[in-house]
């Protein structure tokens, strides 16, 4: 695999290969990776609810967002306002931009801006975004400053993206398969946080790797 630098970057924008909406700006820009700005959109898992038995906590595995989506309080600010992340908080985020890699021979790295992590924000993110994505990317925030109050904007740049040439392209098909079925993420520009499939997670609830493997095996 090779990186992508500045104008490599710029040609496949100009190709149609990456694109961004909003578009970027030249602040973005960096010799081989794109910063991402945070969005609007923040969910806050709820840690305790009340109930016929009591006041409880809220235990919710960061998967099982979608399962359970009434255990997490779902802010929407608008331009000009902040949030404030509280000591020890945790909560998600979204980037500004929604990405679409349509070249079949890319793929791409996110990672933590270190200016972001000096900050005492802990971003706690490098994945990979796979070829043919398409979406908002979603990231972990949590503030591990002492007990200082963290305020962040949106439109801040938090993290960036590298881009790698695969050394064979893939086709269609193949860029959409991860695991036994269809990327679950792709086409995600209502930036739904899905879980895992049925299949897999049955088995390794239940203890069946076994089985997981002799059923799936390759």
């Amino acid at each position: 695999m090779s990186v992508l630098t500045r104008p490599e970057i710029l040609d496949r924008i100009g190709t149609g290969d990456l694109a961004f909406s909003p578009t970027l700006d030249r602040f973005q820009l960096q010799p081989h990776a794109v910063d991402l700005r945070l969005g609007y959109k923040f969910l806050i898992p709820r840690n305790w609810t009340v109930d016929e038995k009591g006041r409880r906590a809220i235990k919710v595995a960061i998967d099982d967002v979608e399962a359970h989506r009434e255990q997490f309080d779902e802010v929407h600010l608008q331009p000009g306002q902040y949030f404030d992340l509280l000591p020890n908080e945790f909560v998600i985020g979204t980037s500004l931009e929604r990405i679409e890699m349509n070249a079949m021979d890319l793929m791409a790295i996110l990672f933590p801006r270190t200016s972001t992590n000096r900050r005492g924000i802990n971003l706690s993110l490098s994945g990979i975004i796979d070829t043919g994505y398409k979406g908002n990317l979603i990231f972990p925030m949590k503030n591990e400053a002492g007990d200082q109050v963290i305020r962040v904007y949106p439109g801040e740049r938090v993290c960036q993206v590298m881009f790698q040439k695969l050394s064979a392209t893939l086709t269609p098909e193949e860029a959409n398969l991860h695991g036994v079925s269809a990327a679950k993420y792709t086409e995600s520009g209502s930036q739904e946080f899905k879980l895992d499939k049925d299949e897999e997670r049955e088995r390794l609830i239940s203890g069946k790797l076994d089985d997981l493997k002799k059923t799936f095996g390759i």
